[in-house]
């Protein structure tokens, strides 16, 4: 205090110190320059005068005063691409557009719990308003693939035929891969049941808005709702809504897993997230590649989907189930095949055993479970293989062995496959208010294939 007190008792002092503060620029708020609309090309808008980085928030003025919001998912020269996030109507030529912020974080926290959000993070349950005081990426931020926990731990689901034959490891990603009306929402129901979980975070993006209310009340009720988060983002939103609707159901799936939770997130479904990323892509002059679809679908899926998993050492975890919409049941549908590629298991409904009364109607011979030689034992990986064979060899017959042509006697194996064939039909059958614990459906299946008593043949291990 005595050195300031003597600088500023020496001559000029104070007016050095006047002289360097004016040198000083002040601090003032960046400039926000105003953009002017100037063309709309089915939901794109076009914008120019401004400049606005992608992913940036615009409000776009309407002539009565209220305003439309906007993201920038594009640019050419000096002009923005910006997609709405609701209804254009009402919208005029050299309406003001106004950049705002970046959209790159969205409010998470335990209150989010029992609370059904739409796209951008804002109630529909009419409950008012979130008081969460914490904030995480929209985007997501990658992990370290090294510091992410293996998958070790087997989860239970509560279906016979998935915990027995397609056993799932806690922080494995797997599809549901159907056409529509086979029974994937059904399913999906009874694992939001059934599946030991912390907390259930369930996306509904890009279906019909009946189902968001039939979800909530038939398949969650008020106990499930304790401990699950629904967001919803129906056909009817915009496809920006629904890319954010997805992205959203993540970023609130990491925040539990990051707190030690472990987490059963559900999503219906992966081909409309990418049906709405190729709406955009598309709307912005985007080349498509396969079937209609730019490549940037093909990039924004892996960027999803890993976000799912296992955290790091001593975290939670997520475990992810995604429906796959298989356009005309053919599974080579470029989003099926994608889709397989990038998750850790594909679980496929068939329609021909939907038609045939049978549920769930899981094609066992088309799934695969990739984490299950790493949670299951040697004993149960024989059982599902001897199940299996069991089942292919009937299926291989089965056209000889309906019209008659097959002789009993003529394949001791194949008669085994057909006395046997009603008994797996029915461990693979399920009622949907029926729940199957994972040490019981491993038990039956033991029992199942003990019963088989087959002849001795060259790899058969059930009769060694």
């Amino acid at each position: 205090m005595e050195t300031e007190a003597a600088a500023a008792a020496e001559p000029g002092a104070w007016t050095r110190r006047l002289r360097a503060r004016a040198a000083r620029p002040p601090r003032l708020p960046p400039l926000a320059v105003e953009g002017k609309l100037t063309r709309i090309v089915g939901l794109t808008l076009e914008a120019a005068g401004c400049s606005a980085a992608i992913g940036t928030r615009c409000a776009v003025m309407n002539p009565d005063g209220s305003a439309i919001e906007a993201e920038v998912v594009g640019f050419a020269g000096e002009r923005l691409y910006l997609m709405p996030t609701e209804s254009i109507q009402g919208l005029v030529p050299g309406a003001r557009v106004l950049p705002k912020s970046r959209v790159y974080r969205v409010p998470v926290d335990e209150s989010l719990l029992g609370r059904i959000l739409d796209g951008r993070g804002e109630p529909l349950d009419g409950r008012g308003k979130l008081l969460t005081g914490t904030t995480y990426p929209l985007q997501g931020e990658p992990l370290n693939p090294l510091k992410r926990s293996p998958i070790r731990e087997t989860l239970d689901v509560g279906i016979r035929s998935i915990n027995a034959l397609l056993s799932v490891g806690r922080g494995q990603r797997l599809g549901l891969f159907a056409g529509s009306g086979v029974g994937k929402s059904v399913l999906l129901g009874m694992m939001t049941r059934y599946t030991q979980a912390d907390v259930v975070v369930v996306g509904l993006i890009g279906e019909r808005g009946r189902e968001v209310k039939e979800f909530v009340e038939d398949i969650l009720g008020d106990s499930g709702m304790q401990r699950a988060v629904v967001v919803a983002a129906p056909a009817d939103t915009s496809p920006l809504m629904r890319l954010h609707g997805a992205m959203l159901t993540h970023s609130i799936a990491e925040y539990f897993r990051d707190h030690g939770r472990k987490v059963l997130l559900l999503m219906d479904s992966l081909t409309r997230f990418a049906q709405a990323q190729r709406e955009i892509g598309l709307a912005i002059g985007e080349v498509p590649a396969t079937k209609g679809y730019p490549p940037s679908v093909f990039a924004r899926l892996p960027q999803l989907v890993e976000r799912a998993g296992n955290g790091e050492r001593n975290a939670g975890s997520i475990t992810a189930f995604y429906t796959v919409l298989v356009e005309g049941d053919d599974q080579n549908d470029p989003i099926a095949d994608a889709a397989r590629a990038i998750l850790d298991g594909h679980i496929v409904l068939s329609r021909e055993i939907a038609e045939a009364g049978h549920y769930p109607a899981i094609d066992v011979q088309a799934s695969v479970s990739r984490a299950m030689p790493a949670i299951a034992g040697p004993a149960q990986l024989q059982w599902v293989a001897e199940f299996r064979r069991m089942q292919a060899l009937y299926q291989s017959n089965r056209d000889l062995i309906s019209v008659g042509a097959y002789q009993a006697g003529a394949n001791p194996q194949l008669d085994a496959a057909v006395q046997h064939y009603p008994a797996l039909q029915a461990f693979l059958a399920q009622d949907m208010h029926d729940s199957q614990d994972l040490a019981g459906s491993v038990r039956q299946l033991s029992d199942l294939v003990g019963s088989f008593h087959l002849p001795a043949s060259p790899g058969n291990p059930a009769s060694e």
